[in-house]
């Protein structure tokens, strides 16, 4: 009996070793990589404030990821984040008499490349212990202005404070800088840091110019469109500035991600694709009468 259970763990450890040999096969290569991560987000536009360069506002994002050759990856990337600025914590008074304020839940879609700083190795596991990489791409969100008035939350869009009809929906320019650290053979931890370019002034709903009341057929639009009233003091004339439209919004992703090796590989994938068409192939000849004939087995 004992010499059994002495055989069986035999068997056992050397099970294991062999699957931990293994794990450096060829077969075992893996070219996805799964990326998961959450940060910060911060506004620029017309209600941002000095010192809000790393605003404490989340987001949280996922993605996949794939290497196109040692030096260059592909990612494509959905990420749920928040903006948010205000008036009322503007060091300018002329900004603390006009008194807007918004809140927005964003979600962006993106595609980027990044080129890294050093090569992987030949295997996914031979990859460096540390590199840096700049990355830039293509990208579209939606957003979604909402602010607070006599305790309830209202859509700015839909309320054209500014008698423009804008979409939710725009077109983004990622671009920025990351750190990755390899922390085991499967895992790596990134620190990334991301601006993102805009072509709306909106993200804030504030880029133009207030328009009088009696312009507006709904009175929360009117009262949302100029707030002056609400601290006491007189409604602007009409045609008063209200955001500057030559300078478009932007915000900016600051973000700890964690990156993990997929057990899953494209290249052998492909090549074992095409290991099957050949073979399939070599099975038929063509017969200019008849096309293809299975041939006959020797």
């Amino acid at each position: 009996m004992r010499s059994f259970l002495i055989a069986a763990l035999a068997i056992n450890l050397g099970a294991s070793f062999a699957s931990a040999q293994s794990f450096y096969a060829v077969r075992r290569e893996r070219s996805l990589i799964l990326v998961a991560g959450t940060g910060t987000s911060t506004y620029f536009g017309e209600l941002s404030n000095n010192g809000d360069y790393l605003d404490a506002k989340p987001n949280v994002n996922v993605g996949l990821q794939y290497f196109v050759n040692n030096h260059i990856s592909v990612r494509g990337e959905a990420t749920w984040f928040t903006l948010k600025g205000s008036d009322a914590l503007a060091n300018s008074e002329s900004r603390k008499r006009r008194n807007l304020s918004f809140s927005s839940n964003n979600l962006e879609l993106s595609l980027t490349s990044a080129v890294n700083l050093f090569p992987n190795g030949t295997r996914y596991y031979r990859r460096p212990g540390f590199n840096v990489y700049g990355f830039g791409g293509i990208g579209v969100m939606y957003y979604h202005p909402t602010t607070i008035y006599q305790g309830k939350k209202y859509a700015l869009r839909p309320l054209h404070t500014e008698l423009v009809n804008y979409s939710g929906i725009g077109l983004v320019i990622p671009f920025g800088l990351g750190v990755r650290l390899k922390v085991n053979p499967n895992f790596n931890i990134t620190f990334e840091g991301g601006y993102r370019k805009t072509f709306t002034d909106y993200l804030d709903d504030v880029s133009t110019v207030h328009h009088d009341a009696s312009k507006f057929s709904n009175p929360i639009a009117a009262a949302l469109s100029d707030r002056r009233p609400e601290l006491g003091r007189p409604a602007v004339a009409d045609g008063t500035q209200r955001g500057n439209p030559n300078n478009k919004d932007g915000y900016f992703l600051l973000n700890a991600k964690l990156e993990y090796y997929l057990p899953f590989d494209f290249q052998s994938n492909r090549s074992r694709m095409k290991s099957y068409n050949k073979g399939r192939n070599s099975m038929y000849r063509y017969n200019k009468k008849g096309g293809f004939k299975q041939k006959r087995r020797r």
